[in-house]
């Protein structure tokens, strides 16, 4: 990793050390008023941050779809992904415009030298998760607006952290809970429209499908390969010996990453589709700016390889306004709210983000239909004029292009996001204890209970981390 003292980082981005945005940090964001028919000049700039199996297959595919987006830079600790990367965006847009040049797309190992380019106007984040919160606070340190792949943090405190930096900065957040969009899932959206209009009735409870990880995992020392930066790669977490099912593939974007299922690195699927479907649950209850109250769960977690993330799990939580979640294995994957008056279970069905992704799998061929209810008229019931309307989004990444272009809030901004986040990372708290807790989502601490609270935060390493960002 290149040495860059934070000052450094700052005067680049135009920002002073004591934290505070001066006007001229901002990128010349182009106003609504401006965007005809899209000259390069006129286009929101966008730099992506990693380069790997979402990014390819999800996020730039997305961006790429809209014209007022202009990929002109990615970074990547590892150094053959930033090469392919810059090989692939070039390609696309020769493949849309028919000019082999259109575009020269720059590279950069370190993120910080990206972020301080005066040319990007936002950025898109798709790291592994331990690269989620500091790279996004850096990036509205920096005035720039901010694409996140979820969950946005590590712990509680970091994702407190961000998203008081990204409020602080006015810039435009979105986290990829794109479950939230019409495209392509328009059914979560009318599931929690149903629900918030009591068409269930009251609600009283709700079950969250969710999948653990399989144990494995080799254990082999091996030579860090000489593309990679491993040790910025590793960023605030222990310094541990190389061996590539902790990391990535070095030849296949496309295979699933053995980072996803280090504990050193994530909580595994309690956030990874966790973030998704709490996410469409809070939303549902009208939860979207709290969290649980009390919670308590079982897991059982590996006692050999190298993969330590969670396997089979249970987690109950409830809300302050009654309201039970259930989360874990034994439900079909996916979101089903029960009330006094019947019940609707929305999911993908069968599709997923990504190849690997799970699925909806269950027992009965019922329960892998995306959208059904206890009584199928309930999900034509019309949602009146004056009752509540959810916000409306098209597709997650052209929401998030068109509040920048638009000034206005984001479908997914970033206290949603760190709710969603925090109530994931709050279960597996439970799950690695197996007691009762009680939680305060107003204070975000857990009452009385030293051994919990010990979970918000962890050690980070080195010049690495949220610490280091002084907002």
């Amino acid at each position: 990793m290149k040495q860059h003292s934070r000052r450094s980082f700052l005067k680049k981005a135009g920002i002073g050390t004591t934290g505070i945005l001066a006007a001229s940090a901002f990128p010349a964001i182009v106003p609504a008023s401006v965007f005809g028919k899209n000259a390069p000049s006129n286009r929101i700039h966008i730099g992506q941050i990693g380069f790997g199996r979402i990014a390819r297959s999800h996020d730039l595919p997305e961006i790429l779809k809209n014209d007022i987006a202009h990929v002109m830079a990615v970074a990547d600790v590892d150094r053959k992904r930033a090469g392919l990367g810059k090989e692939w965006i070039e390609a696309q847009y020769a493949k849309k415009t028919g000019k082999a040049n259109y575009v020269t797309v720059k590279t950069y190992e370190d993120y910080h030298d990206l972020l301080a380019s005066r040319e990007i106007d936002a950025v898109i984040i798709s790291t592994p998760d331990h690269w989620h919160a500091q790279p996004a606070m850096e990036a509205a340190l920096a005035g720039k607006h901010i694409y996140l792949q979820k969950p946005t943090s590590l712990t509680i405190k970091e994702g407190r952290q961000m998203s008081d930096a990204v409020r602080k900065s006015g810039v435009v957040f979105q986290l990829g809970s794109q479950q939230r969009s019409a495209n392509p899932w328009p059914q979560f959206k009318r599931t929690c429209e149903l629900v918030r209009n009591g068409r269930i009735g009251e609600l009283k409870k709700v079950y969250v499908g969710l999948p653990g990880d399989p144990p494995g995992g080799s254990l082999e020392r091996m030579p860090v390969p000489a593309n990679l930066d491993y040790d910025f790669w590793l960023g605030s977490t222990p310094d541990v010996y190389y061996t590539l099912d902790r990391v990535h593939s070095q030849t296949n974007l496309d295979d699933r990453p053995g980072w996803l299922r280090c504990e050193q690195f994530g909580a595994g699927m309690i956030t990874g589709w966790g973030s998704h479907h709490i996410d469409i649950a809070h939303w549902g209850m009208g939860t979207e700016l709290t969290g649980p109250v009390e919670i308590e769960g079982t897991a059982s977690f590996p006692t050999s390889g190298l993969w330590n993330v969670h396997g089979d799990f249970k987690v109950t939580a409830r809300y302050a306004n009654g309201v039970v979640m259930e989360m874990g294995g034994d439900n079909p994957n996916g979101v089903k709210f029960e009330g006094t008056e019947g019940w609707i279970f929305v999911s993908r069905g069968n599709v997923g983000v990504t190849a690997s992704d799970p699925s909806a799998t269950a027992g009965s061929k019922e329960e892998n239909k995306a959208f059904y209810a206890s009584d199928q008229k309930i999900l034509g019931s019309v949602i009146g004029q004056n009752e509540i309307h959810l916000y409306d989004s098209p597709e997650q990444h052209r929401n998030w292009l068109e509040s920048i272009r638009d000034k206005k809030e984001s479908i997914s901004p970033a206290e949603v996001a760190h709710r969603s986040c925090s109530a994931c990372l709050v279960a597996h708290t439970a799950m690695k204890l197996q007691r009762k807790l009680r939680w305060n989502p107003e204070k975000e601490e857990f009452v009385n209970d030293a051994e919990a609270n010990a979970t918000l935060s962890r050690p980070q390493r080195g010049k690495y981390g949220t610490d280091q960002v002084k907002v």
